[in-house]
């Protein structure tokens, strides 16, 4: 059975050539997209603070359950954020909205996963997939490095901050960054592209990987960016998730406008 969407077929052919046509930008983009995203926060109101709501919702719940443990608390944040992009369809759709110059209705936002549901569904399997080795990777490295029993708090920060355990620093943050990249580089414009056009999961995450291999400057920018505001939110206890996750949603919308045209017979439409 296709996981294609069958109310949206689309031409194999213009999928084809929408991977020549995909944009080259400048390393400064990222920060129009930023701009973009924050415009978008401040007219969709309540809307997209709702969606910032349930980010640091999630993430207190994850730190009420894991309770003392920071270790599994960052590892679990961690995996969740993982999941950040398929999380953000809704304000991806406000964005549209806003775009098309509707009012950003929250009911509609709610429920446009519906739209591409099959595909979807497999590209979130495959990043909660990947979420789940991440946060069982971080348990056994914390094990390995600290068999004598999980370190305090100041103990993990002091080793983070001052490298008196570098061999831990190297390998925690390293590890992380692989899977960080890996997830950064399927998705970059996937769930965009499967939520717009009705990508199937294998074509959004080609076009995504080959976004990257186009735009590696602006890609390390863009990047930089989300880390920036993902940490906001984890150093203010999930607070600031409120409002530098909507930004985040926003923003990725304007980077997928800006780098992925639209097919042939959409553009016709847009005209």
């Amino acid at each position: 059975m296709s996981l294609a969407n069958p109310q949206a077929p689309h031409d194999p052919s213009d999928t084809v050539s929408q991977f020549s046509t995909i944009r080259d930008v400048s390393w400064r983009a990222p920060f129009s997209w930023l701009k973009a995203g924050f415009r978008d926060l401040l007219r969709a109101q309540f809307a997209s603070l709702f969606y910032g709501v349930c980010f640091a919702l999630m993430g207190w719940t994850i730190a009420f359950f894991n309770g003392a443990s920071y270790g599994l608390t960052l590892a679990a944040s961690s995996a969740f954020m993982l999941l950040g992009p398929i999380l953000a369809i809704g304000l991806y759709h406000l964005s549209d909205q806003l775009e098309q110059g509707k009012p950003p209705s929250l009911r509609a936002s709610l429920t446009v996963w519906r739209g591409n549901m099959g595909n979807l569904s497999l590209f979130a399997l495959v990043s909660l997939i990947v979420a789940l080795i991440w946060a069982r990777a971080s348990a056994v490295i914390f094990a390995v490095f600290y068999n004598t029993g999980l370190p305090s708090m100041g103990d993990f920060a002091s080793a983070a901050l001052t490298l008196e355990n570098l061999e831990f620093v190297v390998v925690y943050f390293g590890i992380g960054l692989l899977f960080a990249a890996f997830i950064f580089a399927i998705s970059v414009v996937a769930v965009p592209l499967m939520y717009d056009q009705k990508k199937d999961a294998i074509t959004a995450v080609l076009m995504s990987l080959a976004v990257v291999a186009k735009n590696p400057g602006a890609m390390v920018v863009w990047a930089l960016i989300l880390v920036v505001l993902v940490s906001l939110g984890f150093v203010t206890g999930f607070l600031g998730l409120i409002y530098t996750a909507p930004i985040a949603g926003h923003a990725t919308w304007h980077a997928y406008r800006a780098l992925v045209p639209p097919p042939a017979a959409q553009r016709l439409r847009m005209r």
